[in-house]
């Protein structure tokens, strides 16, 4: 075995390097291709996540298979290489088993524990299968993967640790509110069709929203979504609409979830902006229904200080003059000029209560206003979990946006409009990073290591099988032969007598042959052991093409005992 992964995760590369190098379906099937016709690997396959890209592949040289790989991966994720060195790491043999191993457990994940990992791994399987990439070596390595995963979950309570990343996005739009509180009565819009949008559609009707509503480029599949959340039995309402009605079914909902493939935004800015904007003007959402969806020209208001506490002269002045500047980053000024009193407010001319008189205050000072919102937001965002996505308490949101796509679908500007408040990969990570360690993660550390050791065992002792096959079949060949000399000499031996003496020769052989060819597969088996596979082919000096042709017998038939197939 000479297993190599070459990869990137969230906990080597910032947000935006995964987001760039996130690999399409067809980039993927190229990757394969590309690989496979590299002359270092003979096998390979891809796992590609919103949190991580690895190449896994058999290698014959290691630092020519690192090379390779690498320059690989850059060539079709679109990064230079150059940029993607410094966040990529190289597992080898034994500590690439133990990676994909952790990765299965959820121990390598944003949210420890989460369980969402094993079908993503079920893909990476099912894809190098059907691109016929992936052989003995990579089939045996992500069976059993899958199988120490449902180990790992069945034996210990690392689901404890953690959850999906659907759930933990939730958890992080509700705040301190109970996610069931938080959502009960609220409509959803699910954009995608996907296992993560799927996923997320299924959790938002288990935690009690009344209608959701899913968008996807593929009608069918949202339509097909829609049906099996209807069938699902928890009551909510859903139903399928055209991508091209987003926008305006922003207006009717609470909370979005987006995961798509999409390699542009499916939601900007300017899309949030103009839905938030019919509540800005205090409707309700049924006369915003009776109404229809189309936002006036200009973004209003809504009357009194409901926003960040400020008057409505003072806000509809900013908002104007962001307006009229194409400024969009002013608008968030309704949240940070209400910053606590001991913000850092230099050099600002709104002062820090928000109901300073904006008379004489021309576009230069505006301007001033806005760089000073700017740095308080970047101020913000270096202390520990105050991301400038959380200024808003889940009360006062009137649009939750969940992205958990990657490369993004929401334009990350959003954070900035008062009343919205969203929730990405970037943000999960932070939010995620100080989370404390269930006391079960060391319990699957430990199954992770019994699992690696065994691993380990098998492939060795498996290297080894072809030439105990060879060995055996060359000692049945001289029994054979020496029986037919022994007919030649005693052709009056009759049939009894003559399969008397054929068995005592053959089991003369087998005795002989049965200490030394169970301690060489004992001895194979162990660290170090591959060796012995090369000693008994020169001691009975053994055919290598025999050798090979039982190698190449055995490796056409993969053992398929817990195939997974293709996660749905």
């Amino acid at each position: 075995m000479s297993l190599l992964v070459v990869g990137l995760s969230h906990r080597s590369a910032p947000v935006s390097v995964l987001e760039r190098a996130s690999l399409s379906a067809d980039a993927k099937t190229k990757l394969l291709h590309d690989t496979l016709a590299a002359e270092p690997a003979t096998e390979a396959t891809v796992l590609a996540t919103c949190n991580r890209i690895e190449l896994y592949a058999d290698v014959d040289k290691f630092h020519a298979g690192v090379a390779e790989l690498s320059t690989l991966l850059a060539q079709h994720s679109g990064v230079a290489l150059e940029e993607l060195t410094p966040y990529l790491y190289v597992h080898y043999e034994d500590r690439a088993v133990h990676h994909l191993f952790s990765v299965a457990c959820g121990l390598d994940s944003m949210v420890v524990g989460e369980g969402q990992i094993l079908g993503q791994i079920k893909d990476a399987l099912a894809l190098g299968q059907e691109l016929h990439s992936a052989g003995r070596l990579i089939n045996d390595l992500f069976q059993q993967a899958l199988r120490v995963g449902k180990r790992a979950h069945s034996e210990t309570g690392i689901d404890r640790a953690g959850q999906s990343l659907v759930t933990f996005g939730l958890e992080q739009l509700a705040l301190r509110t109970p996610v069931a509180e938080w959502a009960h009565g609220k409509r959803a819009l699910v954009i995608g069709a996907g296992s993560m949008s799927s996923l997320a559609a299924a959790t938002l009707a288990r935690v009690g929203v009344a209608e959701i509503a899913v968008a996807n480029r593929t009608a069918e599949r949202a339509e097909r979504l829609a049906e099996i959340l209807v069938a699902s039995g928890t009551g909510v309402a859903a139903h399928a609409i055209p991508m091209a009605e987003v926008a305006d079914e922003l207006t009717r909902v609470d909370v979005v979830v987006s995961c798509t493939g999409a390699t542009g935004l499916v939601l900007t800015a300017d899309d949030v902006l103009a839905a938030v904007s019919w509540d800005a003007a205090g409707l309700a959402p049924a006369e915003r229904e009776e109404r229809g969806s189309a936002p006036d020209p200009a973004p209003r208001v809504p009357a009194g200080p409901d926003v960040a506490g400020l008057d409505t002269d003072v806000l509809a002045r900013l908002v104007a003059a962001a307006e009229a500047g194409g400024r969009l980053a002013d608008a968030g000024a309704a949240r940070t000029i209400s910053a606590p009193a001991d913000a850092d407010a230099d050099g600002c001319p709104v002062g820090p209560d928000g109901r300073s008189a904006l008379t004489g205050v021309d576009a230069n000072s505006l301007e001033l206003h806005g760089t000073w919102a700017d740095q308080g937001e970047a101020a913000a965002q270096r202390q520990p979990r105050r991301s400038a996505r959380t200024h808003t308490d889940a009360t006062t949101v009137r649009l939750a946006l969940l992205d958990l796509a990657m490369p993004r679908d929401i334009d990350a500007a959003v954070h900035r409009i008062p009343g919205v408040r969203l929730v990405d990969i970037e943000s999960l990570a932070e939010a995620s990073a100080d989370a404390p360690m269930a006391a079960d993660v060391d319990a699957v550390r430990g199954i992770v290591a019994q699992e690696v050791a065994a691993f380990g065992a098998a492939q060795r002792a498996a290297h080894i099988t072809p030439t105990v096959v060879a060995l055996r079949a060359m000692a049945a060949e001289v029994v054979a032969m020496e029986v037919a000399r022994l007919d030649g000499r005693l052709p009056d031996l009759d049939e009894r007598q003559r399969a008397e003496v054929t068995q005592t020769v053959r089991r003369v052989v087998d005795k002989l042959l049965h200490a030394p060819t169970v301690r060489v597969k004992q001895l194979a088996s162990e660290p170090g052991g591959a060796g012995y596979a090369d000693a008994l082919r020169e001691l009975f000096d053994l055919d290598p093409q025999t050798v090979a042709s039982v190698s190449r017998a055995d490796a056409a038939d993969p053992k398929n005992d817990d195939d997974p197939g293709r996660a749905s």
